[in-house]
């Protein structure tokens, strides 16, 4: 049998150590598809049932291994499908690599069936983009683009016409009318050093030594640094505070995590932005520059791996441009240790009154039930090694609040795009990589309909995936947005009958259980969690439980009043649910 250059692009791929590729077949890729039927020994073949959701498989399993992730759609249509999925990859900066067909090149400009021209659909999108015009350009350019997604941290994109993809492996039918043959190269990404600089060192370590109440705002660039993170938080007596995304960095109940900041965030983290002279920041490019210190009034000493992003969100006296884990253990024989102790023991008792008024509202008597409680019952019930992807949205609330990292949990979800859906597609692609690990998918009946046909992948794949859907019938965050901005609620709560999502689980020969009474979270949680396969349980919520951030500025307070005074249609029920929630934590 005649080697096809599709088999050279697997054969390059699996060299590279991919062994999984997500997507769906079309006419468009029936080339690479044979490619990888003759491969299946190296790559597997992922099925999907919709191109967003292979692409947010790529993306998590690029958050979840450190390796590239790699989809794949046809021409036209499945391309398109491909790029929400992808821009969550881009936005939180993960290598991945989208290969999409073409229609073949004899027809191309004359507008053809499905004629996209997908390089230029993706021109804002891909850090290397390139329609394969002959197969001699085959393996260089696969080396190129993994290269560079890994480099950059971002998409890549390499688009194959039909006629390409199944050619002669060596085919390479044009005349060469200059002195150029296609470059030799070898599938191997050396990354750049990770240490910064020794005089940036020393600049840092006057600066933090000579704070007096030091922060750390530590993100998922400091994913792999626990240790040298809690190590520079020892020696500088400095709370800890964590982006959504680098939730995992520390564990929750560490005595110098002090939560977010932000409108997910702790009273705490908000109290400690304002109260630091120094700030420490580590792995982040925290976008909410409202959330940060007021310009100039902290010193601020950065770490960062791209020197684009090093001090753009606050004027930064120490910018460090190096790997956060290299970085902080180079820093750590610099810094002197702090003996006074007081900054941080005043966060440590802050952080025990926060953790008691959130375990205060995960009150089994509540009823409609209470979202905090079915969080917290997740939380008791897994593992300590459990990975959990969520959301965006209200869930992302409780989550941040009433997830607790412990052991070598960890928490994945769309941080910068906050795109809808990807929690389940995200569980699908971490089951895959781990195959021993509990992943739960913690979504919003909003996000699960979205993408709720990828339950059927994970049943025909066999993956045990815990589904748990905070449902509340309505599109919860936009819901509490429009109220903030003062305006009553409008076109944010489906119509009933409402969803019961359980029955679509067992539909697909899956656990799925519907819950409606407080008494009955608990043991259905911890049941799905036991089933030997995947299980879903689809949990009626209050509707009216609002994601209060952590203070309640006075500008927000009065846009709430004004959404009432404007007739705001479920004010008594939001607020009889405020005045329980207040009762709870008085109560405690």
């Amino acid at each position: 049998m005649t080697d096809i250059a599709s088999e050279v692009l697997i054969e390059r791929l699996a060299a590279w150590g991919v062994d999984t590729v997500f997507g769906l077949p079309g006419d468009g890729i029936n080339g690479i598809m044979e490619g990888l039927r003759r491969h299946t020994d190296r790559v597997r073949f992922v099925l999907v049932h919709h191109e967003e959701a292979a692409a947010f498989m790529a993306t998590a399993h690029a958050k979840a291994t450190g390796r590239i992730g790699v989809c794949l759609a046809t021409s036209g249509p499945g391309g398109i499908h491909l790029l929400n999925g992808l821009y969550d990859a881009k936005l939180d900066h993960q290598p991945v690599l989208a290969i999409t067909g073409m229609q073949e090149t004899s027809v191309l400009g004359t507008g053809y069936q499905q004629e996209v021209h997908l390089d230029r659909l993706y021109a804002d999108l891909a850090e290397y983009n390139l329609v394969v015009d002959n197969p001699a350009q085959l393996p260089g350019v696969v080396d190129l683009a993994i290269r560079t997604a890994y480099a950059r941290r971002g998409v890549a994109h390499l688009c194959l016409p039909n006629d390409v993809q199944v050619a002669p492996a060596d085919a390479d039918p044009y005349q060469h009318v200059a002195p150029a043959r296609p470059p030799a190269t070898a599938p191997i990404y050396l990354p750049a050093p990770g240490m910064p600089r020794p005089e940036d060192l020393e600049a840092a370590a006057r600066v933090l030594n000579a704070g007096e109440r030091v922060a750390i705002l530590a993100g998922a660039g400091a994913l792999h640094a626990r240790e040298e993170v809690l190590a520079v938080a020892d020696v500088l007596g400095a709370p800890v505070i964590k982006t959504l995304p680098g939730k995992a960095v520390i564990p929750d109940d560490s005595p110098y995590a002090v939560g977010g900041i932000g409108l997910l965030g702790t009273r705490p983290g908000e109290d400690l932005v304002d109260d630091c002279d120094t700030l420490f920041m580590v792995g982040t490019n925290f976008p909410y520059t409202k959330h940060l210190p007021e310009p100039g009034k902290v010193r601020v000493v950065q770490i960062e791996a791209d020197p684009a992003r090093a001090g753009v969100r606050m004027p930064t006296q120490v910018p460090m441009i190096g790997d956060a884990k290299e970085g902080l253990a180079a820093l750590l024989p610099l810094l002197r240790r702090k003996d006074d102790r007081s900054h941080l023991e005043k966060y440590r008792r802050a952080m025990d009154r926060w953790r008691a008024d959130m375990a205060a509202l995960e009150s089994p008597d509540r009823d409609p039930i209470a979202p905090q409680y079915l969080m917290g019952c997740v939380d008791r019930a897994a593992a300590d090694d459990a990975i959990l992807t969520c959301d965006s949205g209200t869930i992302a609330t409780w989550a941040a609040r009433h997830w607790t990292i412990r052991g070598d949990r960890r928490f994945y979800l769309s941080g910068n795009l906050a795109t809808m859906a990807p929690g389940l597609p995200y569980a699908i692609a971490i089951q895959h990589a781990f195959p021993g690990r509990q992943v739960i998918a913690f979504v919003g009946d909003g996000g699960f309909a979205m993408l709720m046909a990828e339950f059927l992948t994970a049943a025909q794949h066999r993956l045990p995936i815990k589904v748990v859907i905070n449902n509340n019938n309505a599109l919860g965050q936009i819901l509490w947005e429009q109220m903030v901005l003062g305006y009553p609620e409008h076109g944010v709560r489906f119509a009933e009958p409402a969803s019961d999502f359980s029955a679509w689980a067992r539909s697909c020969g899956a656990y799925g259980r519907k819950v409606k009474a407080p008494g009955d979270v608990e043991e259905a949680v911890r049941q799905a969690l036991a089933h030997d396969g995947p299980a879903l349980v689809d949990v009626d919520v209050n509707p009216n439980e609002p994601p209060m951030p952590g203070k309640v500025g006075h500008d927000q307070a009065v846009k709430f009043a004004e959404a009432f005074l404007r007739g705001q249609p479920h004010r008594a029920a939001i607020a009889t649910t405020l005045f329980k929630d207040k009762i709870s934590q008085l109560g405690r």
